[in-house]
This record gives C-alpha cells, structure tokens and sequence, in this order.
C-alpha cells in the first residue's frame, strides 16, 4: 500500500510542475544555447532544466505509445519532490507526436532544439529516428528505449536498457531465447520461426534474433521480415501456410513474432484457426487495456511477452515506488500499467541519475562527463554502466503469460550473459 505522505508530495510536486511547465511555454527569457555570449548552457537556468520528448503517440495502425509521455511525467515529479537535481526543477515540455512518421521525428527534435531550447530529450519512443543525427551534432542528450541502431553508439544518445540492436562487435541480449529455453524444458530438438514486418528495423530484428536463438541452441526453420508494416493484413493465409509447414514439413515448437501489436493480434488468431498448438511470443503485448476485449483477449491468450524490465507483479521495492509515481502523475487514479509507461519512466530515471552525477555545474560537458563513468546496480533493468549500455544491452528480463484474462510471471527477471553479434 502506498504510503499518504508519498502520495502527498507527489501530488505537490504535479502542481509545481504543471507550473513550470505553463510559465516555460508562455513567456519569459528562454534559456540559452551553446555559445551565447554569457557561456550559458541550453535549457539550463539557475533553478531550472528543460526537458522534453518526441514519442509515436499516434500512428496508422492504431497502435500507440502514448504513456510513454506519462511514464517520465511520472518520475520527473518525484524527482521535483524530492528537491529536483542540485535544487534545479526540471521542466518537462512534455512530449511531441511523430506519428511514427520520419518526417515528425526530425520536425519534433528540430522543434525541441531551436524553438523549446531543451537541455535533453528523455524519452525518445518511436520505431523511426531520422532526428538522431541532427541531435548528436546539436549535442542534445537523448534517452529512450534503445531498439533501434541510432542507440548503439552516438555520443549523445542513449538506452535505457543499453544498444538492442548493436553493430557487429557488439553483444545480443539472450533474455527472450533463454527464457524460451527454459519454458520448453530445453533448445535442443527444437525449432522456432521468426517473423517481422518489411521494415529496416523489423530486417534487424530479425538479424539479431535469428543468431540469438540459434546461440542458445535451436534450430531457426524460418525468419522473414516480410509483413507490411504500414498497414495489417487482412489475410494471413500465406503467412500461416508458410511458418506451419517450415520445420521440414510441420510446425515450429515457437513462433516469435516482432512486430507490434495490431500485427500480433492478426498473426496469433490465424495461427491459432490453422490449428497450431506451440508456444507464441512477442515483446509488446504487455498491457491490460488489451484485456478489455473479448476478441483481443482471446488472441493473446496464452502469448508470452518478452519484457526488459521486472514485470508489475514483482514485489521488489523499485517498482513499488513505480506504481506509487504513476498513480501520482495520474492525479491520484489508478490507471493500468503498461510496458509504454516504464519505458518513460525508465529513459526519465537514467537521464536524472546521470544529471545527479554531473553536479550542480551542469553544462553539455559535465553531463558527458558523468555519463561516461556512469553506473548503478538494481534498478528495474537491472544493473546499468556507460558507456557499456552504447555497445551492448544490460542483459536482463523477464517473460509473462497472458493465461486466463491475466498476465503471470512465466520466466521471472534475471541477467544473462550476452553473445556476440556478427
């Protein structure tokens, strides 16, 4: 049960913030830039830092990840009650739409950068990022869920679980097919098919899990990145056809699936019509709104999603405090919890634990200063160290199973030791 005085003061800080906030958007001197005349730094003021974030708050399948922005609203509020970073309250502008159009994404940071005049921008949230590069030469600090190839490397840029999807050289997280191997008594013998949309990232997906699963020992008897991402298809036929038939004529012992989860729903219900009785898995469909219906339920029934992060049914302390912060930055209301939130809440965390670090000095140097000796140990994605989380994830996770109209626990959370990516 959360404490009365906990909640207090995060509800005390909510108002604090959304003042902030309201006097940053409507007037007053912005805070200066890289090379202003009096040597200020860019979204920093003597009481204040300004922060903001650019997430796929709507997109053309439906699927959003909109409480991301909830997510590290959530954590920049206790971090205020709690005296903000060296007395310094951070100013979070909330988060802009990309709509998981490439376009957006260079238009939020470039809107972040020159117009809001951010210090950072934490989280980041979008299966596109055509503003890295544009942020990296701005030396804008930027934190969000590293799975695509722009947070395995740059500078300024970081996940916060570490690189998901690193250059060769790197390592792979074996959290899914360890997890995999243990809920099928085992890897050998067995077979898994892997699916991906048609995209860049969905080709790395399936790069990168095609040599993590056959690293922990199965036979991988189909991987293609061959759905159309923009829009769900109507007829999963073909598809089907293919993965039931692919381990020498019979069906796989799993099929992973990454995509998102729209896609997910259509996939699993025609598998499940042709008939197949294996093991399904995803890493999205971690989210009791997709319990409200019948339909939705039913599709992910029995699925076991891939999570990066102690799932909500843990008792660990940490994500007690989650819940009690959440239910805060939703005015007091219990809301669901989903995946979207912790990944906010996660970006928002490292970015204030590094800020910490640097000191009440904070300039774009001192920042990366701290980032890069930067480390803590059990957190809600386990252990955390830089510049390691630029080349390699952290290693840890979970899998839950939704059984009955609930999520449990089916791998509980652990670090495993990661394999080379070639």
């Amino acid at each position: 049960m959360v404490r009365p005085i906990r909640a207090l003061a995060a509800a005390a800080a909510a108002v604090a913030l959304v003042s902030a906030c309201n006097s940053a958007s409507t007037g007053g001197t912005p805070p200066g830039g890289p090379g202003d005349a009096r040597g200020t730094t860019r979204g920093v003021t003597g009481d204040a830092i300004r922060v903001g974030g650019i997430v796929s708050m709507t997109t053309s399948s439906g699927y959003s990840k909109k409480d991301t922005d909830l997510g590290a609203r959530a954590r920049y509020l206790r971090a205020n009650a709690e005296g903000g970073v060296h007395g310094r309250t951070i100013e979070y502008l909330g988060a802009q739409d990309d709509g998981q159009d490439p376009a957006k994404n260079m238009a939020a940071a470039r809107k972040l950068v020159q117009q809001d005049k951010v210090f950072a921008v934490a989280p980041m949230s979008s299966v596109t990022f055509s503003g890295a590069d544009f942020l990296v030469q701005e030396k804008v600090p930027t934190f969000g869920w590293g799975t695509l190839p722009s947070f395995c490397g740059p500078a300024y840029i970081y996940g916060f679980n570490g690189c998901l999807v690193p250059a060769p050289g790197g390592t792979l997280n074996q959290t899914w097919p360890e997890g995999i191997c243990r809920i099928l008594g085992g890897a050998r013998g067995r077979s898994v098919a892997i699916i991906a949309n048609d995209s860049d990232a969905g080709k790395f997906g399936i790069r990168t899990f095609q040599q993590g699963f056959a690293g922990a020992g199965f036979e991988v008897s189909y991987a293609k990145a061959s759905v159309p991402g923009t829009a769900v298809p109507s007829d999963w036929s073909a598809y089907v056809k293919e993965i039931l038939s692919s381990n020498g004529g019979k069906a796989p012992d799993a099929v992973v699936s990454v995509m998102q989860t729209p896609h997910n729903i259509g996939l699993f219900t025609a598998l499940k019509r042709g008939g197949y009785q294996g093991l399904l898995t995803d890493p999205t469909d971690y989210d009791p709104a997709l319990l409200a219906q019948d339909a939705t339920r039913q599709a992910l029934d029995g699925v076991h999603v891939l999570l990066q992060f102690q799932p909500f049914e843990s008792d660990d302390p940490k994500m007690t405090q989650f819940k009690a912060d959440i239910k805060a930055a939703a005015g007091g209301r219990d809301v669901p919890l989903n995946m979207h939130m912790l990944t906010g809440y996660m970006s928002a965390d490292l970015f204030v634990s590094i800020a910490q670090k640097a000191g009440r000095d904070l300039t774009v140097e001192s920042f990366q200063a701290a980032a890069q000796g930067f480390s803590d140990t059990g957190t809600l994605v386990g252990d955390r160290a830089l510049p390691k989380g630029q080349k390699d994830s952290f290693g840890c996770g979970a899998l839950v199973q939704l059984k009955n109209g609930a999520y449990e626990v089916s791998v509980p959370f652990k670090c495993h030791e990661p394999i080379p990516f070639t």
